[in-house]
């Protein structure tokens, strides 16, 4: 684990790269930018010289991410990489904005508990790879030996088994009940999760997911998971409606002229002929 005004800092940055993004300046200018609004006295000034150059060697960030092991974890350097990535639909914009969240919890009194819930939620709202995902999430420096083995077991049977079973096996609410019960602990376990947290995963279960994960981030407080917002086309709707207007306006007008009497199509040859200037065919 880093110092906390290292969390602090990396949480500065991310923010200010999550705004300055939306004004379409290349990363390389805003990494250029930035690196002198950090607070010298932490690493992360050299940490963005490393990644700017990379960057500008490459055009790449998570490399010179997984080379620095040692400052940012790996959770950190998936999302860049899958942000990265040509085939996938994450943006770097919704990157920058977990990155946020996830460096100002680290910052405060941050639980293993909730840290997993946030990352895991993360992962599946955007629809991220679990293998990979998990596999770089047991692998954060947040978690011991223990809490590693149980996010692989996870990264193992999620979509097999419902994740409020898996919570509640691993909480404290199913080891009470078990000793009420007069039953071995053995083979049981871990206990990661407190009781309160077992009761509303065994309250969630065979439900829709996202209402287990809104009812953690109420009860743990762990920031909440952004969401990729849909595109407003509202600026569309009037030109299109113009357009429609104009073509109904025009299959009225023929209406009424066949209303009328019936519509002259001569008109249409004429102005077809004095545009194309038809040569006169002598008798």
């Amino acid at each position: 684990m880093l110092d906390r005004t290292e969390y602090i800092e990396q949480g500065y940055l991310f923010q200010l790269l999550k705004e300055r993004i939306g004004e379409n300046m290349p990363m390389q200018e805003l990494l250029e930018q930035t690196r002198f609004e950090l607070l010298a006295t932490t690493k992360l000034p050299m940490a963005v010289e490393y990644l700017l150059t990379e960057l500008k060697h490459s055009g790449t960030m998570a490399p010179a991410m997984r080379k620095l092991s040692h400052y940012f974890n790996t959770f950190q350097t998936y999302l860049i990489e899958e942000a990265e990535s040509e085939t996938g639909r994450f943006t770097i914009g919704i990157a920058l904005h977990i990155l946020e969240a996830d460096a100002k919890y680290r910052a405060t009194e941050a639980t293993p508990a909730g840290l997993f819930l946030f990352q895991f939620e993360a992962l599946c709202r955007n629809r991220l790879n679990y293998d990979k995902g998990l596999t770089a999430v047991s692998s954060d420096p947040m978690y011991d030996s223990t809490w590693a083995k149980w996010i692989l077991l996870v990264r193992a049977q999620v979509g097999l088994i419902d994740f409020g079973d898996l919570m509640f096996l691993a909480s404290d609410d199913y080891r009470n009940r078990l000793l009420e019960a007069g039953q071995s602990l053995d083979d049981k376990g871990p206990f990661l999760f407190g009781q309160k947290e077992g009761r509303i995963a065994f309250g969630n279960r065979r439900k829709e997911p996202l209402y287990l994960f809104a009812a953690m981030q109420r009860h743990l407080g762990y920031p909440a998971v952004p969401r990729l917002k849909k595109a407003s086309r509202d600026h569309e709707i009037i030109p299109q409606l113009a357009r429609r207007i104009e073509r109904l306006e025009s299959r009225i007008k023929l209406l009424e002229e066949e209303q009328r009497g019936g519509m002259d199509i001569t008109k249409f040859y004429e102005k077809n002929k004095a545009k194309l200037k038809l040569p006169e065919v002598d008798e």
